[in-house]
């Protein structure tokens, strides 16, 4: 297809970045540019976050730009972000100043190419991103690790609002106070969504501000999509809270910088951002395409710069998928059971249309338990509503749901709960997200629970007969089910469940 307006060369970052005096248009001029990058490397990809790496890019232009001492180099100050769905603004970035390969812009989510989420292995890449609210404390654990060494630098770590929802990032917070670390910022990403829908509708964090401080921290407040005030953000940081650490909430747009892809353009009464994850239409790209391109060129003009000149691109060619996936097929499932037995409850870690739970939320929504992205919290919780006499099914992406609240999956299984835990998005493929994404060990890991039976349905018949099956089971099911699509020939296989309390049958994969 094509050929498209596209990329941007380094060649671009740095004839604009040369040509800019002032910090404010310097760095707006480059967010602008890594916003277009972004748009390139996800539209090709097929798959990535666009919204988040776009509320989060005047922050890490104001700090990769004009606030980080020597960044990338052994001993310069640190950036990293522990929310990870920004890394595709991140690596865009990294190309514009040189860091990074530009060759990688084109192989996002790909082998030998760019992970969907922050990963080691990438040059300059300090941490793995996982289930979410691990940053803070690995920052601790670094600055503690300088401090052993007789290393002195600075510490930024970028969380997400939704990201809060995590117990980690508070269990980390005192000790930092404790400890003095002075050399640590926090700035959280505020736009206000997560994966699915509005952070207040699924779990208000109430006064940021007075939280932060009650733990001993240091609190400044900022427009995160105005360089200028997160410059003068981070000066007011370093002058106020210089002897401990400090957080910046940085209020931002999801998809800002672009109107067409900008929380601010959602219609009235709309709960579902568009934007969060996965590549916009083609029509789509090329209205945005132009949107940031001319918002960059506006810069660019008031300091007499030639405007922009993206390369041309021939966009890979998509076919639109048919077959089914059985998260899908699960949510049809779950929610025609649920209407032949009110024990039925589902409880949701903010993947609702992921693990295919949107059926479910429309017809019987006073049984449904957002809990957001709080594992540990959710699967408790499916504990108690057991103990309540309801039937509870848990439901979070596969790698997340078996390792974080695995204990709380066993504590369960003590005490003779009978739960269904639902794993969507299991093994290796998709592979795009990368390996934080991957459950290849979620089998091993419940397998060994008492009491917990694992079942692998291979095909939509199978999806069916297992939903129907953990109705009337004696014991708790892992039902794992993988997110690809399937193809017609495993579809049309059949074969049926034992009958309850008994082993899997032939043709299931069970642990």
């Amino acid at each position: 297809m094509g050929p498209y307006p596209g990329w941007l060369p380094t060649s671009e970052f740095t004839r604009v970045l040369a040509g800019i005096d002032g910090t404010g248009d310097r760095c707006a001029a480059f967010a602008a540019m890594c916003r277009v990058n972004t748009l390139y490397a996800v539209m090709r990809a097929g798959s990535g976050h666009l919204g988040s790496s776009f509320s989060a890019a005047d922050v890490v232009s104001r700090l990769l730009l004009a606030e980080l001492r020597r960044p990338f180099t052994a001993d310069g100050d640190l950036y990293f972000s522990s929310k990870g769905h920004d890394v595709p603004g991140l690596y865009a970035a990294m190309i514009g100043l040189g860091v990074l390969d530009e060759g990688l812009l084109h192989r996002l989510r790909r082998l030998g190419g760019l992970p969907g989420h922050p990963d080691v292995h990438t040059p300059w890449m300090p941490f793995n991103t996982g289930s979410l609210g691990m940053g803070v404390s690995k920052a601790k654990g670094l600055i503690l690790g300088d401090r052993i060494r007789g290393r002195s630098r600075r510490v930024f770590v970028l969380t997400g609002d939704g990201e809060l929802q995590e117990g980690q990032n508070w269990e980390a917070l005192a000790g930092a106070a404790h400890a003095g670390l002075h050399e640590l910022t926090v700035l959280v990403d505020h736009n206000t969504l997560q994966s699915d829908t509005w952070v207040r509708d699924v779990s208000d964090l109430g006064d940021l501000v007075a939280k932060f401080r009650a733990f001993g921290w240091g609190v400044l407040r900022c427009d995160g999509n105005d360089s200028a005030e997160v410059g003068g953000a981070l000066r007011e940081r370093a002058a106020r809270f210089g002897a401990g650490p400090a957080v910046i909430i940085a209020d931002t747009v999801k998809g800002a910088g672009c109107e067409l892809l900008a929380a601010t353009s959602m219609p009235e009464g709309e709960w579902r951002y568009r934007y969060h994850s996965g590549a916009p239409a083609l029509s789509e790209y090329l209205i945005a395409h132009e949107q940031l391109v001319t918002a960059a060129d506006e810069v660019l003009a008031r300091h007499g710069l030639d405007p922009l000149r993206p390369a041309g691109t021939d966009l890979p060619r998509r076919a639109a998928g048919t077959a089914p996936r059985l998260p899908q097929v699960y949510g049809e499932a779950l929610t025609a059971l649920a209407a032949t037995d009110e024990r039925v409850v589902a409880l949701d870690a903010d993947l609702l249309l992921d693990t295919g739970l949107g059926p479910f939320a429309e017809a019987f929504p006073q049984r449904l338990v957002e809990c957001g992205i709080a594992e540990q919290d959710m699967v408790s919780m499916a504990g108690g509503l057991a103990a309540a006499g309801l039937l509870p099914f848990v439901h979070s992406f596969s790698c997340f749901l078996h390792a974080r609240p695995n204990e709380h999956i066993y504590n369960n299984a003590t005490e003779g709960r009978r739960i269904v835990y639902v794993g969507s998005l299991a093994g290796v493929l998709p592979a795009g997200p990368g390996h934080s994404h991957q459950a290849v060990r979620d089998v091993s890991a419940v397998g060994a629970v008492p009491g917990l039976l694992v079942l692998a349905p291979a095909g939509p018949a199978q999806v069916r007969a297992a939903v129907g099956f953990c109705a009337t089971a004696e014991q708790s099911v892992y039902l794992r089910l993988e997110s690809t699509p399937v193809p017609p020939e495993v579809a049309a296989l059949r074969h049926p469940l034992p009958a309850p309390g008994h082993g899997a049958g032939s043709g299931w994969r069970s642990a």
